[in-house]
Order: structure tokens, then sequence, then C-alpha cells
């Protein structure tokens, strides 16, 4: 049916910088920063970076199958950041810059599932996967300072040295991809 949206949440490390790179991809609707998979009831930014909320840092993502599909949406996420590195993304350390894909539903777990075991299998990282792959739970948005804040601070130090490459990246990677 045109125009029903899926939903998939997606942690890769910080999330401004996989914000930053899924704004740019076609067929994505919408990108909210938040946090999810973690015990406490509506986390503030300070809670979940102490890593004692469990939560992860991630980005929902809202997508229309009919221009995107959820594989394309994979091939995206594990192109712009490091899926070996257990509860670290570069100098980003705890288990709130884990690397996890939060399933709205069984279908959606089983395909990304799926997925992740051909890409292990290709052999593609010299290390093993270690991408956390789980239906969503308690998840809740992050505070409106971090919504679009690479595009509201595109000269900030982390955005010049970690998101803009990604961005980069993913646009000479995936140029079919990238909105017009």
């Amino acid at each position: 049916m045109p125009g029903k949206n899926a939903v998939i949440v997606l942690g890769g490390g910080c999330f401004w910088c996989t914000e930053a790179v899924f704004v740019r991809v076609r067929g994505i609707t919408d990108v909210e920063s938040g946090y999810c998979n973690g015990h406490a009831l509506q986390p503030s930014y300070e809670q979940v970076c102490t890593g004692k909320t469990g939560h992860n840092e991630v980005v929902r993502l809202q997508y229309d199958p009919t221009q995107i599909t959820l594989r394309e949406i994979l091939e995206v996420f594990f192109l712009i950041h490091d899926p070996t590195t257990l509860n670290r993304q570069g100098d980003d350390k705890g288990t709130q810059y884990r690397s996890g894909i939060y399933c709205a539903n069984i279908a959606q777990q089983i395909e990304v599932q799926a997925f992740v075991r051909e890409l292990t299998q290709s052999g593609v990282f010299d290390e093993p996967v270690v991408t956390e792959v789980m239906l969503l739970s308690n998840y809740w948005p992050a505070e409106d300072y971090h919504q679009d804040f690479f595009a509201r601070n595109p000269y900030q130090g982390y955005c010049l040295a970690v998101a803009a490459p990604k961005v980069a990246k993913f646009r000479s990677t995936f140029a079919r991809l990238v909105k017009d």
C-alpha cells in the first residue's frame, strides 16, 4: 500500500552520525534520535551516558518500503559503522554505543537476522559481527537539541571529524540512494 511507512531502529554509535547519514537516504521519511532497550523510563542523555540505564543511542527510522528496502537500509547501516567492536564506535565507548538493530516485529527480526548471518558468512569483516538484533523495547526520543544535530552544527568538531566522513562515504558508495 503506497504511503504506508515501516519503522526500524538502529544503534551505530553516536546518534548524531547515524542521523546525519539517514536523513539523506531516499525513502527514509523521518529520522528521530533516541534511546532504546534499556530499563529506565524516559531516560535523559546524561543518564544514558553513565551506561547504567542499559539504553543504546539510536535513530528511529520511518521509511517507505516502496522506495527503499530494509536490505538497502541495512547495507547503508553496516557501511557507516563498525559492527565488530563490542560497546564501542571509534573513541565512543560504553554500552550506549553498541551496534544494534531493534525491530518493530518478529517478521522484521527474522529478516534482519538472516541478513546479519549472510553478512557474517560473507567474510566482508575481518572480525566477527557483534551487532545485537532484538525487538524494540522502551524507546524514548532524545532531547530536542540532539535532533538534526549535524544539520544545525556542521562545523562542530565532532561533526567535522566523525559525522561528515560517514556522510561522504554514504554518498560515494550509495549514490543511487541519495535523496534528490
